[in-house]
């Protein structure tokens, strides 16, 4: 079992999700392409102190990109990275912003 600074990697905080955030409790956040579900849900209820209902996760590869240079074409690839999205309980928010 992981700790809990090696599962949460940072939050994804976007206009997408702000809105599902109000709407239907639902927050994302990048994670360990090791942790499994439960993992997550016991990091995120232990850190933002607050009950998960549920936990979706999905892997991204990371995409080719080339650019032009002098020396020639350069290829290479951006970083594959696991997503969770975890939709809280009626009534539990989390809120990104109150440390600022």
């Amino acid at each position: 079992m992981s700790s809990l600074g090696n599962i949460l990697i940072r939050p994804v905080i976007s206009e997408k999700m702000t809105k599902q955030a109000e709407r239907l409790g639902q927050y994302a956040f990048i994670v360990s392409e090791k942790a499994n579900r439960i993992e997550i849900a016991r990091a995120i209820e232990n850190f933002y102190n607050v009950r998960v209902e549920s936990v979706n996760t999905m892997r991204y590869e990371g995409k080719k990109r080339a650019r032009i240079t002098k020396k020639g074409v350069l290829t290479g690839r951006t970083n594959s990275y696991k997503k969770a999205v975890v939709t809280l309980r009626k009534g539990d928010t989390i809120d990104f912003f109150s440390n600022i």
